[in-house]
C-alpha cells in the first residue's frame, strides 16, 4: 500500500515545497513493510524480538519515511538538519546499541512529524497518527514482546496502515484547502 501511495503522490502535491519527499517518504515505509516481511519469512512468521539485518533495514526505512514526511514541509533549514541527524542517529544507534534506542530517536522525529504537519495543515485528522502510528502500534509491540501471543502481532499491521493513510488523507485534503 504505502508502495502504490508513493507512486501516485510523485510530484503531485505542487501546493508542498519539497513535494517530492513525500512520495520518497511513502516509500521508505514501503520498503521497511518489505524488509519487515523477509525478516518474518527468517522466523517462519513467528515473532521473535531479535535484531538482525532485515530488522535493521525495516527500522532504518521506517527513520527514513518519518524524516522525509516531516522535513518535506519545513523551510528552516537548520530543522531540516535536525531532522535529518535524528535520522541518522537512529539508524546508527539500532547497529550500536540497538533497537529501543533507534525507537526513541524515532519518537522524536514523529513529534517534529506531527507538529510540523498540524502547523501547515490544521487538519483534525493529524491525531490519527499518534494514535495508531505511535500509541496502539507500541502497546500492540509491547504485548507482543511481553506475552509472545501472536494475535498482538495481527493487530500492527493495520495500526501501522491507518497511520500511513492518515498522511495521505491529509495531503489530498490540503489540494483543497491550500491550491
Amino acid at each position: 500500500m504505502p508502495i502504490y501511495i508513493g507512486i501516485k503522490t510523485f510530484e503531485k502535491f505542487k501546493n508542498i515545497k519539497n513535494n517530492s519527499l513525500i512520495s520518497l517518504g511513502f516509500l521508505s515505509f514501503g520498503f521497511a513493510s518489505m524488509w519487515e516481511m523477509l525478516d518474518h519469512t527468517q522466523t517462519d512468521w513467528i515473532y521473535v524480538n531479535h535484531s538482525s539485518l532485515f530488522n535493521w533495514l525495516f527500522y532504518s526505512f521506517l527513520s527514513m519515511g518519518l524524516t522525509c514526511l516531516s522535513i518535506s514541509v519545513i523551510k528552516n533549514k537548520f530543522t531540516i538538519w535536525i531532522n535529518i541527524l535524528l535520522n541518522f542517529f537512529s539508524i546508527i544507534s539500532y547497529l550500536l546499541i540497538g533497537k529501543i534506542i533507534a525507537i526513541l530517536f524515532q519518537v522524536v522525529i514523529s513529534l517534529f512529524l506531527i507538529i510540523n504537519w498540524q502547523r501547515i495543515f490544521k487538519d483534525w485528522l493529524l491525531i490519527l497518527y499518534p494514535i495508531f502510528g505511535i500509541l496502539l502500534t507500541t502497546l500492540f509491540g509491547s504485548n507482543l514482546s511481553n506475552s509472545s501471543n501472536q494475535i498482538w502481532h495481527i493487530l500492527i499491521g493495520p495500526s501501522g496502515t491507518i497511520s500511513v493513510l492518515t498522511f495521505y488523507l491529509v495531503l489530498k485534503r490540503s489540494t483543497k484547502k491550500y491550491t
